[in-house]
């Protein structure tokens, strides 16, 4: 009789841990699958939200607002030591209807961002020339405290020349292209091939507007 209520006993222990910790590993899914909700929903982005061509000593300038944000992925790499690069582009583009376009004007900017784990400091280097690891002297360098301070010069580009006025046909449509977009081709093989399946890296954003007769005139 005794032999019987201790494997009662036994029995109703088990039973009782089983559910306890059925209920536990329910728990925990639901707070993984929480936690990777949170993840994908912090994933890199861009978006144009301001692009305005000026006309200013006799020169096309264009001012252009990005709303840039990195993701997790993007963000860990670069802690972790390697450099992200982005390119902005802007062409100005003759219409002809008898073949295909003709470029009249262009520019670059390239952006190289690197966080530097000695100083605990983010550096960017601006140039309108690819910018390659050991290629840093024909660019400017700024440093920042945080990765916010500097991500805002790239989301901002400013009063930036991409064709001088004379180039410019008055009695032709023209229009200008403007194109923005993490360069996957700087980073190194293993992280390209990588970052094609990851939308972190998938960072891309253009737009054309048409040239009013004010400014190629």
């Amino acid at each position: 009789m005794h032999w019987v209520n201790t494997t009662v006993f036994i029995t109703h222990c088990w039973r009782r841990i089983g559910i306890e910790l059925g209920a536990w590993l329910a728990r925990a899914l639901l707070m993984a699958m929480l936690g990777l909700g949170s993840a994908w929903a912090q994933t890199s982005s861009v978006e144009l939200t301001e692009l305005i061509p000026v006309r200013k000593d006799n020169a096309l300038l264009l001012n252009a607002q990005l709303k840039l944000e990195l993701g997790p992925a993007v963000e860990d790499a670069l802690i972790k030591g390697l450099a992200v690069h982005f390119v902005a582009e802007a062409e100005v583009l003759r219409e002809r209807w008898y073949w295909t376009d003709k470029k009249t004007g262009a520019a670059s900017r390239y952006y190289r961002l690197a966080f530097q784990p000695l100083t605990r400091r983010w550096r960017l280097n601006v140039s309108s020339e690819p910018i390659s690891g050991t290629g840093l002297a024909g660019s400017i360098s700024q440093n920042f405290e945080t990765l916010a301070e500097a991500l805002s010069v790239i989301r901002r580009q400013t009063a930036w020349k991409i064709v001088d006025a004379q180039s410019l046909e008055s009695d032709a449509r023209q229009r200008l292209r403007y194109e923005f977009r993490l360069d996957v081709t700087q980073l190194p093989r293993p992280f390209q091939i990588a970052a094609g399946n990851q939308a972190d890296w998938n960072l891309q954003v253009n737009k054309t507007l048409r040239l009013s007769e004010e400014l190629v005139r």
